[in-house]
């Protein structure tokens, strides 16, 4: 079926915001990795090469962000994502995450932007874009993808372009936030990002649940305990957990001890059983088989392969 007139005007408004919006990012990001900026809550991701077999690991805060310019693949649980061109990925709650760069170049780099959830502003313009209370959700995921928001998209690309003037990144900035996050919930998944700050929730309960495990993921606490201490029974805990994260409460605490445990060892200099106790772990087998499972190597050949890499 052939694009109507308005479909293509569409489709070529999204194409230059985002095309703008990489502009924007290149002129303010020259080395790979992620870079945090001027403005609180916005950060930049900029990579030269692809990752052909190597998942990079990390946490995903609760963020709004684009690839204005290159592809990658990200995968939560059992869901997998693609990350690129004017594909909005939006993730309501903090998730443990594995993603790969499959499209960059040092001639054209993966351009990505990020904007952290303010969930205090976004608690405030609840009532003022659902009034009549929020609309019943359907189906949850631990993160969506928005296709052919170009008005959210260039409120993007004004926040960037607030890094460009002095003073621009105090109230303009902050105006230009606020934009971003009524788009947000004025959009199809608004209503997902929305449950996550709205006091009383189920949704909010777990999100605290989330914030706890963060905080103290290597101490040893049941799902009952858990649910309890968020006033869930522990069969609706379960429930709401997963479909929020993509995860059970057991896997997400695991991903987490996992990952600053390989942190601890690459950058912080521990041996094995070190990290292993650190993030709570009292045998060493039983860490070692849970981190082959994660990573795909035992302790010792993921370190050393990783080791090796960074010093070549």
């Amino acid at each position: 079926m052939a694009k109507t007139h308005i479909e293509e005007s569409a489709e070529e408004q999204t194409r230059l915001e985002t095309s703008r919006l990489a502009s924007l990012i290149e002129a303010h990001v020259t080395r790979d990795g992620t870079a945090e900026t001027a403005i609180q809550g916005l950060y930049f991701n900029r990579y030269s090469r692809t990752e052909l077999s190597d998942y990079m690991y990390t946490m995903q805060w609760p963020t709004v962000g684009i690839a204005a310019q290159g592809t990658k693949i990200i995968k939560i649980g059992k869901q997998t994502s693609e990350y690129s061109g004017s594909r909005i990925l939006v993730a309501p709650v903090a998730v443990p995450i594995s993603m790969q760069t499959i499209q960059a170049s040092s001639s054209e780099p993966f351009l990505g932007v990020g904007v952290y959830l303010d969930p205090h502003k976004i608690a405030a313009l609840i009532p003022k874009i659902y009034p009549n209370g929020l609309p019943k959700t359907g189906k949850r995921s631990a993160s969506y993808v928005l296709e052919g928001e170009p008005a959210l998209i260039g409120a993007v690309a004004r926040l960037v372009a607030c890094l460009d003037e002095p003073g621009d990144n105090g109230l303009l900035a902050s105006l230009a936030a606020d934009e971003i996050f009524v788009r947000l919930l004025r959009s199809p998944i608004g209503v997902y990002v929305a449950e996550t700050v709205l006091a009383g929730s189920n949704v909010q309960r777990v999100a605290k649940a989330i914030d706890w495990l963060r905080s103290h993921f290597a101490e040893s606490l049941t799902i009952a305990e858990l649910a309890a201490m968020v006033h869930l029974s522990e069969s609706s805990f379960r429930e709401y957990f997963k479909s929020v994260t993509s995860m059970s409460p057991l896997q997400y605490q695991k991903a987490l001890r996992l990952q600053e445990a390989r942190r601890l060892m690459l950058s912080g200099g521990r041996d094995i059983t070190t990290a292993c106790r650190l993030v709570g772990y009292i045998s060493d087998s039983q860490f070692s088989r849970d981190y082959s499972r994660f990573f795909g190597n035992p302790p010792s050949r993921d370190i050393s392969k990783w080791k090796s890499g960074l010093i070549s």
